[in-house]
């Protein structure tokens, strides 16, 4: 047991924790004191404060990071909790198997990639990563130990796939994993003009393609307000030398404030206009496409000393569209601008987390530079808009939700209350239910 001072991604919140660490899944709950609470804390990729549990406890996950087996005829793969992405990408590709859903990095742990129920740019086929768990084992504060899966232990599962740490800590889990044909990808990247474009493009990208992504220059505004490239790709068996995978080809040594009102416009009309044609088709590894910043060695420190913001909502139909346009026209009008602000279509897959953030429409996630109270100011806005068309925001995500938005947009979230190990608990969970 150690105390120290732990931020989350976005280096915006940060505090003194006492820290814990399960060595095994084999080992005990850690002993605590009567006041004290815990939350099972990963690779720390959280965005917000999911992941923080200022002043309290967290329980460390990371040495917890054995493959238990591996069925290569059936895809099965069983391993501990503190398993990263990465680690599984390296045992399965050479063998013709692929995670089913990969988020935006390969450096998430397993019991976080369940904890937040992460989703990719496939969810319009697969649905989130929780559709493909089999089976999870829960520990829990008073020693007890549960075998979950959509079949044992149901209320559980559920409430454990996009619990947010909240239930227990998840020490192993058995995954089904997917065929693919090779390392590769192929890619197609589109330009498209407006909102418009995407969503006809994205529509028929969705039939015709097992991943599809667009990014988003949310400084353009009137009739070009939308426009970016689609990416659109499917894993392939044309083969290319040795792909290079795992490593970051930069590294951003410390904090430097390099994203900022003119650099974004001069970034935002530079990326717009990089493809040399409006459409350019490419074969690329698979870490190219799924992980792009996973090539820049803690790129969040481009934001600065005060860190950045994310603010990712699902926009529901049939008002998607309206509301992304609006949302699109806010940060246009207030200048903030975003480096990262990604388009997607969320499937009609059914989630199986209580808590799960996907629902069927489209996922709009836009990074901020924290500038204080006039960002605060833009969130508002925002905020009025996702509320009105029914969304939610992302708790993996999130830094700042309002508790009444939390709770609308999660309308499950008291029946899940109820699952809460009752020596767990985090900022989040605290902030959202605090009002209540």
């Amino acid at each position: 047991m150690v105390s120290q001072s732990v931020s989350s991604w976005g280096n915006v919140h940060s505090g003194p924790h006492t820290l814990f660490t399960l060595r095994s899944r084999h080992d005990e709950f850690p002993a605590l004191g009567e006041d004290l609470t815990v939350l099972p804390f990963g690779n720390g990729r959280s965005y917000g404060d999911s992941c923080l549990n200022t002043g309290q406890a967290l329980l460390r996950m990371s040495q917890l990071d054995r493959f238990i087996r591996f069925d290569r005829d059936q895809g099965i793969l069983t391993c501990e909790a503190g398993v990263l992405l990465a680690d599984i990408l390296r045992l399965c590709v050479p063998t013709g198997w692929f995670p089913p859903v990969l988020p935006g990095t390969q450096y998430v742990t397993v019991g976080g990639a369940i904890a937040n129920d992460v989703h990719g740019k496939n969810h319009h086929r697969v649905g989130t990563f929780g559709r493909h768990v089999r089976r999870l084992e829960l520990l829990r504060s008073n020693g007890e130990r549960l075998s979950c899966s959509p079949t044992d232990n149901t209320p559980w599962f559920a409430a454990t796939v996009g619990g947010l740490g909240l239930t227990g800590a998840i020490v192993s889990a058995e995954l089904q994993l997917r065929r693919t044909p090779g390392p590769w990808m192929s890619v197609e990247t589109i330009r498209f003009g407006n909102l418009e474009e995407f969503l006809a493009l994205s529509e028929e990208s969705d039939l015709s393609h097992e991943y599809t992504v667009a990014w988003i220059d949310c400084l353009a505004k009137g009739s070009r307000r939308g426009r970016g490239l689609l990416q659109r790709a499917s894993h392939t068996a044309e083969a290319r030398a040795a792909p290079r995978r795992g490593a970051a080809r930069l590294s951003v040594p410390c904090s430097l404030p390099l994203v900022n009102p003119p650099s974004l416009r001069l970034f935002n009309t530079a990326h717009y206009h990089w493809p040399p044609r409006r459409r350019r088709q490419a074969v690329q590894p698979f870490d190219r496409f799924f992980f792009p910043l996973d090539g820049i060695r803690n790129w969040n420190r481009l934001y600065g000393s005060r860190g950045f913001f994310q603010y990712q909502a699902v926009l529901p139909e049939p008002r998607a569209r309206e509301a992304t346009a609006a949302l699109l026209e806010s940060v246009a009008s207030d200048r903030a601008g975003s480096f990262l602000a990604v388009l997607k279509r969320c499937g009609p897959l059914a989630s199986p987390g209580l808590l799960s953030f996907p629902m069927p429409g489209l996922t709009l996630a836009l990074d901020f530079p924290n500038t204080g109270a006039p960002l605060a100011h833009l969130f508002e806005r925002l905020d009025d808009i996702v509320r009105a068309a029914g969304g939610r925001l992302y708790p993996a995500k999130d830094a700042r939700m309002p508790g009444e938005l939390f709770r609308s947009g999660y309308p499950r979230w008291r029946e899940f209350a109820r699952f809460i190990d009752p020596h767990c608990s985090s900022d989040f969970w605290r902030r959202v239910s605090a009002d209540a």
